[in-house]
């Protein structure tokens, strides 16, 4: 049975509108996913084995303070918002997807383009939905996938933007867009017959501005619901769809929890040792040395992010008191076992003004689910290396430099 659609309202001009949307906001997407992979650092970026994927390792800077909230933040929060354009602009050229493959190899070769631009949106999409609400059901690295899958999206739109720009072009040109906004429901007709355009259209239940307010209120309720696990305030109750977007009032959010983490409450308790080479300091004596204090952000690969004000012992003063005034590497390792329990510092985050081992945040003493005894923050540095319930740290004139 043949399928037949009859949508009265699809056609070049409104695929290529959904089409510049996208030509504008996704190459935002994809450069701020690969900058948080660099800013995982050398010898630690997730994925770590990524072949001739590999990207160069540059020194991530810790000024702006904000930099990886920012692009994290933009990276999960755009993406998120594009759904209902990616749907639409999916829903606009449906049609071809179920047509021969074209005898002309421009034509052929535009249509293998979908294969990766389609399939790629769609896997980069699920893929990260999930990882923001931690479910992994799809039993492979997330990491891994979702890296490899951004590559492959991003070949098969450069290679479908270029193919494609002349036909978008014409497209827009084909009909006044003030015009389109201006025309009701009653008024709404075909497009001139050819590419995408029903031979046989139904009667219009739905006008072209009426598709696009659709589309731009489903982008704009998921940004409602999304901004607020970037903005601290009375908005963060608003990011309902987001599992770390919300807290307690007072409270910030955190990644995993103390219970969660596996650590034994004895292992941070009175008996407890900061380990800086042969020096053992207890918490009191953390205390005792000069404390500054820093309104700094902490950011997550999921997408939330929270300024604090936090205190502690600047790590630079740490480094001198261990007898390395000048380090180019710190190795920070937590109490806590597991694939992020240890995160190397390059000498310009330990030598920043505000890189602290913070023992308090907003006046109190850190809470176990945030760290305590101690725990490392670092402007412009991704949350997963604010390491907790830090161990020891060991601070090295050799290892990644700046």
């Amino acid at each position: 049975m043949r399928i037949r659609w009859r949508s009265p309202i699809r056609g070049p001009w409104l695929t290529s509108v959904l089409g510049l949307v996208l030509l504008c906001a996704l190459p935002l997407v994809i450069v701020t996913g690969l900058l948080d992979w660099v800013a995982y650092g050398p010898g630690q970026t997730i994925p770590a084995d990524v072949g001739a994927l590999h990207l160069p390792l540059l020194g991530w800077p810790t000024r702006p303070s904000w930099l990886f909230r920012l692009t994290q933040g933009l990276h999960v929060g755009l993406g998120i918002v594009l759904v209902p354009v990616v749907l639409a602009k999916l829903w606009s050229v449906i049609p071809k997807l179920f047509t021969a493959l074209p005898r002309n190899p421009l034509r052929a070769a535009e249509r293998a383009t979908l294969v990766l631009l389609v399939g790629g949106i769609l896997f980069e999409i699920v893929t990260g939905l999930l990882n923001i609400q931690y479910d992994y059901v799809f039993g492979f690295s997330f990491y891994a996938a979702h890296y490899t899958g951004a590559w492959v999206f991003t070949a098969g739109f450069v290679l479908h933007v270029a193919l494609k720009l002349p036909a978008m072009t014409r497209g827009l040109r084909s009909r006044s867009f003030r015009t389109e906004l201006r025309t009701p429901l009653a008024q709404t007709r075909s497009e001139p017959p050819g590419d995408l355009v029903a031979p046989e259209p139904d009667p219009p239940t739905l006008s072209r501005r009426g598709a696009l307010a659709l589309v731009a209120g489903g982008s704009l309720l998921l940004a409602g619901m999304t901004i607020g696990q970037t903005v601290d305030g009375p908005l963060r109750a608003t990011a309902l769809l987001l599992p770390r977007g919300r807290t307690l009032p007072g409270d910030f959010p955190v990644n995993r929890t103390f219970a969660a983490s596996g650590v034994a409450l004895a292992a941070v308790s009175a008996g407890w040792r900061l380990e800086l080479g042969s020096l053992r300091l207890t918490r009191e004596q953390l205390i005792a040395l000069p404390q500054h204090t820093a309104a700094l952000p902490i950011a997550c690969v999921e997408g939330w992010s929270t300024q604090q004000t936090w205190s502690g012992v600047r790590l630079h003063d740490l480094a001198a008191l261990a007898g390395v005034p000048a380090p180019t590497s710190a190795l920070v390792s937590s109490v806590e076992v597991g694939p992020f329990a240890r995160a190397t510092l390059t000498g310009a985050q330990v030598r920043d003004p505000d890189a602290l081992l913070a023992l308090r945040v907003n006046g109190a003493d850190l809470s176990p689910d945030h760290g305590f005894p101690a725990r490392v923050i670092v402007p412009a540095l991704p949350g997963v290396h604010c390491t907790k319930w830090v161990r020891s740290i060991a601070f090295t004139t050799s290892g990644p430099r700046t």
